[in-house]
């Protein structure tokens, strides 16, 4: 019995003795398992950087479709490192898809992305120079000016209109003279290419990006050729109200006579715009009240 009950505490101390050793191993085991989730490991992508990744693989995929919603959503992710991603589709052999990275890459700095779209300017595509214009207006880059200038007499009128609003939206004053021979030849510099100087420019759209961006960029320069439009009532009513809205943006007093006349127009919302744009001149200071 003597030896029974040794033999039963020697196996009771080994017990004891096994279990803490196992106890110590789990703890390290959790230990070490808690800080391997605390610290990724060496060279793990970020899930924004997956995600970029996984989108610039699919820009060399075979389908066109495929590539150009892969651009999109670069985009979509307004990411310097996701627009510089979509650089590469600018050169891609679709129009769709050079179209949609012009948009794509905007979330670079403004002079990068100027010097990434200024050469498609000239794209023969009609749909990738327009989307390119809009997309440099964006930048408000004054390297964009003189190319998108050129614009302004480009074949297809979607393009020239683009030109026109981005050249409003960089509100650059050299672009005045050239957005107000859009709407009068003799007020301003004509086109250059010969076989366009004595073409007038009959699209309405043009016309009334023309007239809206002389009044963002807001020089005096540019009333004449908004007043020309505001007298012409041959004129589509549509330019007609951009002149007026323009010239009171840009606050210019010698436009109030020909504003007031407007006030009597049978179109309403001209004689509306006219009114407020009597308002905003007298309130900047030129003029006492209608």
């Amino acid at each position: 019995m003597q030896n029974q009950g040794k033999h039963w505490r020697a196996l009771r101390v080994a017990a004891v003795a096994i279990g803490v050793v196992l106890s110590s191993t789990a703890a390290d085991g959790l230990a070490a398992v808690s800080n391997n989730q605390d610290q990724p490991a060496a060279g793990a992508l970020t899930p924004l950087q997956l995600e970029i990744e996984k989108q610039r693989l699919r820009l060399a995929s075979a389908e066109i479709e495929e590539r150009r919603e892969a651009v999109t959503r670069l985009g979509s992710m307004h990411h310097p490192k996701a627009s510089r991603a979509a650089l590469a589709a600018l050169n891609d052999p679709a129009p769709i898809v050079r179209a949609t990275a012009a948009a794509a890459i905007l979330s670079l700095p403004a002079e990068e992305n100027a010097a990434s779209l200024i050469p498609l300017l000239a794209d023969k595509n009609e749909f990738v120079r327009q989307q390119v214009a809009y997309a440099l207006g964006e930048t408000r880059s004054r390297a964009a000016v003189a190319p998108l200038i050129e614009r302004l007499s480009d074949k297809k009128t979607s393009v020239r209109g683009a030109a026109a609003v981005a050249l409003g939206q960089i509100g650059d004053v050299a672009a005045v003279a050239s957005l107000a021979a859009i709407l009068n030849p003799q007020a301003g510099l004509a086109p250059t290419k010969k076989k366009q100087k004595s073409k007038r420019e009959q699209n309405p759209f043009v016309l009334r990006a023309a007239a809206r961006s002389l009044g963002q960029i807001g020089s005096r320069e540019g009333s004449p050729a908004l007043i020309i439009v505001l007298q012409n009532e041959k004129a589509e009513a549509d330019v007609r109200r951009e002149a007026a809205f323009a010239l009171g943006a840009i606050g210019d007093a010698s436009a109030l006579p020909v504003l007031r006349d407007a006030l009597m127009s049978p179109d309403p919302y001209l004689s509306n715009t006219a009114h407020e744009a009597i308002r905003k001149i007298s309130r900047s200071g030129f003029a006492g009240g209608i």
